[in-house]
């Protein structure tokens, strides 16, 4: 937790530093995304090459489980064998995924806790703010207790001029969370900062889980469909976590703040993008036609390394040219 609160500190800044720029938190987050998509588009290069790959050898796969099924040991020798004789990783795509799940966690706790980890204020101070609001007469915070910087934040405005708040903030500390609390909404009166979970089955912030779902599910589909559904072959940790992220993402987005689940929403969005251009470049079909131009070429290069050796008629003819010659 402590890695993932440290993650979410350092995300902070630039979170605060995006909306600092566009003043909405909704924009912040939308090129946030794309800016830590970017980031991570090295990795997403390694995924995509990695199931081009193993849908490249599946046919060759087939044929070595058909042959020794019945000896999974020297099955998986054998296996390994192809895997490095063809430079292909079939779990090479794990690590890819687990990177933007810590990135997401990492988000969680810079919108969970956005006085400490986005805008970096004083957490002593924080806390102590924190419980004065509890004590205001009337107030009854219905929030979660691991949203109660999102509690102090959406009640800052009207607390801001207090001798309390003045005592626990600086001026400039004060006019910075002001600002920041303004910047929520989108579509009209949609508050980022809300809980799905707080309003129940029946309201509009619904959506958000809902959208999260199917825009995992459509780009996982999406995903299968233009990699000729060699994701369907993945076995260990890529599987679960192709199936399972919807649902994952489905529950997760109504339990926790809207700009998260946004956030989800937007990196899915681009993530299905991005693998429709990755696989008219990196699909199996061009990795197969490298892949062969790569044999044919070293094929080539060890033929012009081995000296060639005449046939008896061939060094017959040469001696005679010679002997002619002279």
């Amino acid at each position: 937790m402590q890695i993932l609160g440290f993650l979410g500190y350092f995300l902070g800044y630039l979170l605060w530093g995006l909306y600092y720029v566009f003043q909405n938190f909704g924009i912040a987050i939308i090129v946030f995304t794309i800016v830590i998509k970017l980031v991570l588009f090295p990795f997403s290069v390694k995924q995509q090459k990695s199931m081009a790959g193993t849908a490249r050898l599946s046919k060759k796969q087939k044929e070595l489980q058909e042959k020794y099924g019945n000896n999974r040991q020297l099955l998986q020798e054998e296996m390994n064998k192809l895997y490095e004789k063809e430079g292909v990783k079939p779990m090479g795509g794990c690590l890819t995924m687990i990177v933007p799940m810590l990135v997401l966690f990492g988000v969680f706790y810079a919108v969970a806790y956005p006085l400490t980890n986005t805008l970096h204020i004083n957490g002593d101070s924080v806390n102590k703010a924190v419980s004065y609001i509890q004590q205001i007469p009337g107030y009854a915070s219905s929030a979660n207790p691991a949203y109660q910087q999102i509690a102090l934040l959406k009640i800052f405005p009207n607390i801001a001029g207090t001798d309390a708040i003045k005592g626990l903030f600086s001026v400039a500390d004060i006019d910075k969370i002001h600002m920041f609390s303004n910047g929520f909404k989108i579509f009209g009166n949609v508050d980022l900062l809300s809980v799905p979970s707080d309003y129940g089955f029946w309201s509009w912030y619904l959506l958000f889980p809902v959208l999260c779902f199917l825009s995992n599910v459509g780009s996982q589909f999406v995903m299968q469909k233009v990699n000729n559904n060699q994701m369907n072959q993945q076995k260990g940790c890529m599987k679960v976590l192709l199936y399972a992220l919807p649902l994952f993402s489905a529950y997760i987005a109504f339990s926790v703040p809207a700009a998260m689940a946004f956030y989800w929403i937007i990196s899915a969005l681009i993530s299905l993008v991005q693998s429709i251009v990755l696989a008219k470049v990196l699909g199996p079909v061009q990795i197969n036609a490298k892949s062969e131009a790569r044999h044919v070429a070293l094929m080539y290069e060890n033929e012009a390394k081995v000296p060639y050796v005449y046939a008896p008629q061939e060094k017959a003819a040469s001696g005679n040219k010679s002997k002619k010659k002279k």
